[in-house]
């Protein structure tokens, strides 16, 4: 259901060189597919999600989805692909601080063009152990209790990928578990296909590698 030819991204540095981040001839990932991606700090973990949801353009190369390639849309067909088939779970959760738990996940849902469904966001918001949180806006929800909010957003609108950077960064230990969890029960769920990004080996071990990107 996603597949990566020829990626090329890079970025132009302060003294005007160019700055090559990603270079991946081929990836594949199949539907229902969780794979965990790894890489030292800088390497283009994060360039590379945000190219695959279509959130940053790449220089070259092809990024297919459900058999539309990505690359060939225009901005606001692109936005509307990715709110329709890809959900995005952020590092920093990403929640608009003035709307509830159940007003952010209703958000997510505006993006598709179709009208918005109390009832699936708050069985999600449930699914996540959030039932007793609808009502709460994210300062006064814990880190991990935004971080499921994000969780339930992500999935809002039956994505068929489900791209996660660095979910468990900054929640306590004691949670990161519960997260993953979560994630990957969604997924299974749902049928969702995952390419997750971490730094923390615990959290690696769980799943299939795919390690090729490197700084």
């Amino acid at each position: 259901m996603l597949s990566l030819k020829d990626v090329r991204k890079s970025y132009r540095e302060p003294n005007g060189d160019s700055l090559l981040i990603l270079d991946i001839p081929q990836f594949e990932l199949a539907a229902g597919e969780q794979v965990v991606l790894r890489g030292q700090s800088g390497c283009g973990k994060t360039t590379l999600l945000n190219c695959i949801s279509g959130l940053t353009t790449v220089d070259a190369g092809s990024i297919v989805i459900n058999g539309h390639d990505i690359t060939q849309l225009h901005e606001m067909t692109r936005d509307r692909f990715r709110a329709q088939h890809i959900g995005f779970v952020f590092q920093t959760f990403n929640l608009l601080p003035a709307f509830s738990a159940l007003e952010n996940v209703l958000l997510g849902m505006t993006f598709t063009g179709q009208k918005p469904d109390p009832r699936r966001a708050a069985r999600l918001l449930d699914e996540v152990g959030l039932s007793h949180r609808l009502d709460h806006k994210p300062t006064a929800l814990s880190v991990g209790e935004q971080q499921r909010v994000a969780v339930a957003r992500a999935l809002a609108n039956q994505p068929s990928l489900l791209l996660a950077d660095e979910p468990t960064a900054n929640i306590d230990p004691a949670h990161q578990q519960q997260v993953i969890d979560l994630l990957r029960a969604a997924c299974e769920k749902q049928e969702v296909a995952m390419l997750l990004v971490t730094h923390a080996p615990e959290v690696a071990d769980q799943f299939q590698l795919w390690t090729t990107l490197a700084s």
